[in-house]
């Protein structure tokens, strides 16, 4: 152990399957860590991989106690082990998105009035409405989502209000069939929150708000007014907003933290808790991007992150309120076909070579002589559609594999992010991660079609990474960032954790748009035509 006089920060990470804990100092050097796995360690909940996948293979949920019960566990390694909670300064968290925890009413006192001789998970054994809670690979709520839809005025019409359209995982839906289906723990639910805000009112000894940004993927906030949407509300259920409480902005000091973690474990009395927000906003955050860069991570799904200013909703991807700048957006965009359809036609095509695949790519020439192709193996998400379509300068089907196949991944990210409001601007980075990010050859097709430098760069658990940067934008009586001490709780869907620090750190550049613009940009504009009309068809597929 350190030095009594020296600082520390926590990193914990809920993830579907174990909560983690990671103490590094002032140099962010590893001190101490540890980990509860929950299948394991806690075999009474009975999950598999952390949830309860029900008999429907539909609804999927994950056991409240188990959370809390973790966190004790954790807590109390710590305390064994001598760790010294004295020198924790400050707060922050994510939850993963669209999960929710239903607390029955009388617990907000409950938590109020905590007991530090008695453990979380006794204290708050009767307090939860609903014991299960729903999380976000729950697809159950078709019906709830398609009554939302005609409700309110059509799919376009909930993404113009809320950011997306109706989405099965997607909490407010998740609400109205716990109405529905169980009326009665919905009239004994007090306050529902989602998994962040849970887990701030786990430290916070109250109910700690919903924050705009883990709000955005509710399907119940308006997301220009970052109010609740009266009309998505009357949908969902009654007497609904009074349950949700009042959103706060992503960086907001919600209090100080319960005097039951003070006494119980020494952390100390001035010890802020910030807003949480969810594992998405939170990556955002950690990724340190800024107006007009975007992230593109290539793995077995790809997805896109957004800095948006002025956003333009539409029925395909999401688009949530920033949690760094508040008159700012952030969009996300998820493709499933990613590096499995990539591999394939790298079998297909080079002989299951990457070598010969990339070779490939550096002699085709910039455009694939006005080739195309679109290549949905799986049902895509964005857009809803399946199947192979080749197409050439003339819009006629063609053939041709390799640069057809990245170049068509890589434009339709660009077109379907300009359709959500983004603008490439002087200035912009793509900062690449995943598996795909280590082919320079793939980086460089993606490069040339945003006409930017692409950086790779290490996200691993940005999540929290982002929780670090907010709670020392959320403490602003500190002077200095080298004194802060950053509690961080990263509570999202992947198992692994690692501490990141939020300073912006050195990236090599992998890639720069190749030299000639006039002729690349003459081909990659030809090639956007042909995908905006080729995607548009995709839709009758």
């Amino acid at each position: 152990m350190a030095a009594s006089t020296e600082s520390f920060y926590l990193g914990f990470d809920f993830s579907t399957q174990q909560l983690k804990v990671v103490a590094v100092d002032g140099n962010l050097s590893v001190v101490h860590q540890d980990n509860v796995q929950f299948d394991s360690e806690l075999p009474e909940f009975g999950t598999q991989g952390g949830v309860h996948i029900h008999a429907d293979s539909l609804t999927v949920t994950s056991p409240v106690l188990m959370w809390v019960k973790a966190l004790d566990l954790i807590l109390g390694k710590m305390k064994n082990a001598g760790f010294d909670f004295s020198r924790v300064k400050a707060l922050s968290g994510s939850g993963q998105q669209h999960g929710s925890v239903y607390w029955r009413k009388g617990t907000n006192q409950v938590l109020r009035d905590l007991q530090p001789g008695k453990s979380l998970h006794e204290l708050l054994k009767g307090g939860f409405a609903v014991s299960d809670s729903p999380v976000w690979m729950d697809s159950s709520t078709t019906e709830q989502c398609q009554y939302l839809e005609t409700a309110v005025g059509g799919a376009q019409r909930v993404a113009d209000i809320t950011g997306s359209r109706a989405y099965e995982r997607f909490t407010g839906n998740q609400i109205a069939k716990i109405y529905k289906a169980q009326p009665e723990k919905y009239e004994d639910t007090e306050r529902i929150s989602l998994v962040s805000s849970f887990a701030a009112s786990l430290f916070l000894g109250s109910y700690a708000a919903i924050d705009y940004s883990d709000g955005s993927g509710m399907n119940l906030m308006d997301i220009f007014s970052k109010q609740w949407a009266d009309s998505c509300l009357e949908a969902t259920a009654p007497h609904l907003e009074e349950r949700l409480g009042a959103p706060v902005h992503s960086s907001a000091v919600l209090g100080l933290l319960s005097p039951y973690h003070v006494t119980r474990y020494g952390f100390p009395e001035d010890c802020k808790v910030v807003a949480f927000t969810g594992d998405n906003p939170g990556s955002l955050a950690g990724m340190r991007l800024q107006e007009g860069d975007i992230a593109v991570s290539l793995g077995t799904s790809d997805t896109v992150f957004l800095w948006i200013k002025e956003p333009r909703p539409t029925v395909e991807g999401h688009i949530f309120c920033n949690p760094v700048d508040r008159p700012s957006y952030m969009a996300l965009i998820c493709y499933k076909n990613g590096s499995l359809t990539r591999e394939r036609i790298r079998n297909k095509c080079a002989g299951g070579s990457w070598e010969v695949f990339s070779s490939v790519l550096r002699t085709t020439p910039i455009g694939n002589y006005g080739n195309i192709g679109i290549y949905f193996d799986a049902m895509e998400i964005t857009p809803s559609a399946v199947g192979v379509h080749r197409f050439d300068k003339e819009n006629t089907k063609v053939s041709g594999e390799i640069r057809a196949l990245v170049e068509g991944q890589f434009l339709a990210k660009r077109v379907h992010a300009e359709k959500l409001g983004y603008k490439i601007i002087p200035g912009t980075r793509v900062l690449a991660t995943g598996g795909a990010s280590s082919n320079k050859d793939i980086l460089q097709v993606l490069s040339d079609v945003f006409d930017a430098p692409v950086y790779t760069i290490d996200v691993a658990n940005s999540a929290c990474l982002g929780c670090g940067y907010r709670a020392l934008q959320g403490d602003t009586n500190t002077p200095a960032l080298n004194h802060q001490l950053i509690l961080v709780f990263g509570l999202n869907h992947n198992s692994g954790f690692s501490w990141c620090y939020c300073r912006a750190r050195t990236k090599d550049c992998a890639c720069s748009s190749s030299p000639g613009p006039e002729l690349k940009n003459a081909a990659i504009g030809t090639l956007m035509e042909i995908h905006v009309q080729s995607d548009s068809c995709c839709y009758s597929i």
